[in-house]
């Protein structure tokens, strides 16, 4: 390949890494080999996600023995997202494309997803079609898909699938949004004028682990709930307004009662057990709020969103 083609690629592909050190050389040797096979000049960008494996070792081989492959590495875990957003940073291609190291999305479907972004669409995403995922995955990536699709107002089957195809503008806006915690596929989708999905392929996790556990599911879901909408105060808000007139009307009620039944104390535990589903009520809005004001603290301290330890490849430093 041309020296001049090798540094403004065509295609760049950003790879998040976490702890893969079972699954990077057979990544890499197929999406060599596709992307080799597409005919496009391309560029690989592996960021190393603070692993604590030989997942660094196995990429500096990797780097060694293909020009086309630069690698980043952070001095510790920042997430999935801090990771794909520091190999944004980094890109030279026209079109990025960005891809899961777990071999779960194969790399044989980037051409597909190229294609279908030459039709003039800004992002096209993937729709991973018969999951090898369990249910408690399942449902849980459904529930943030209608939700995601309800705040951003692009109606996509699959937000979870980073299996995605971007313009370069799309991703220098993005980059530009200098947040310290935002959804990409969501972030992405504002900013996008043309969003297509396609169906793509979809495997069983051949070795390691996965780093999506329940618990960074539901920090997914306020991440998305707080960093594009206001609709969860506006729902608390209007929340307490019907409790207010609930407990107004109740009130009337027991009133009225009093005046004609008399002097009672039957139904005590009910009025214990609305009581408590105040209480929960309040306690929700109050973290949803303290959500919100979280977000705030850690956008007016500008601290970096993540810290690069080294880089290698061409233009490293770039």
């Amino acid at each position: 390949m041309a020296a001049e083609s090798q540094n403004q690629p065509e295609i760049s592909v950003v790879i998040p890494v976490f702890n893969e050190e079972d699954n990077l050389v057979e990544l890499h040797a197929r999406l060599a080999a596709t992307l080799n096979q597409a005919g496009s000049s391309w560029e690989v960008i592996y960021v190393d996600d603070g692993s604590k494996d030989r997942s660094w070792d196995l990429l500096s081989r990797i780097q060694a023995q293909d020009s086309h492959v630069r690698l980043v590495r952070f001095n510790r875990n920042y997430g999935q997202h801090m990771a794909i957003f520091a190999g944004f940073e980094k890109v030279r291609g026209q079109v990025v494309v960005t891809l899961d190291a777990d071999l779960q999305n194969p790399p044989e479907e980037v051409p597909k997803l190229v294609t279908k972004l030459d039709e003039g669409f800004d992002v096209v995403s993937g729709w991973r079609q018969n999951r090898h995922d369990s249910v408690l995955r399942k449902i849980p990536t459904w529930m943030v898909a209608k939700m995601t699709s309800k705040v951003v107002g692009v109606e996509l089957r699959d937000y979870g699938c980073m299996l995605r195809a971007y313009r370069r503008e799309i991703v220098e806006a993005m980059c530009a949004s200098k947040e310290t915690s935002s959804y990409i596929p969501a972030l992405a989708n504002i900013y996008a004028a043309n969003v297509a999905e396609i169906p793509v392929a979809h495997a069983e996790r051949a070795g390691g682990e996965s780093k999506y556990g329940l618990l960074r599911l539901i920090k997914l879901n306020f991440d998305l709930m707080t960093g594009f909408s206001v609709l969860p105060i506006q729902m608390i808000s209007l929340l307490g307004v019907l409790v207010a007139l609930v407990g107004l009307g109740f009130g009337v009620l027991l009133f009225v009662r009093r005046l004609i039944v008399g002097p009672e104390v039957e139904g005590v535990f009910t009025l214990f057990a609305i009581l408590f589903v105040f209480v929960g009520l309040q306690i929700l809005g109050v973290g949803i709020m303290g959500e919100y004001l979280g977000r705030i603290y850690r956008e007016v301290r500008r601290r970096p969103r993540f810290v690069i330890r080294e880089t290698k490849g061409p233009d490293s430093e770039a």
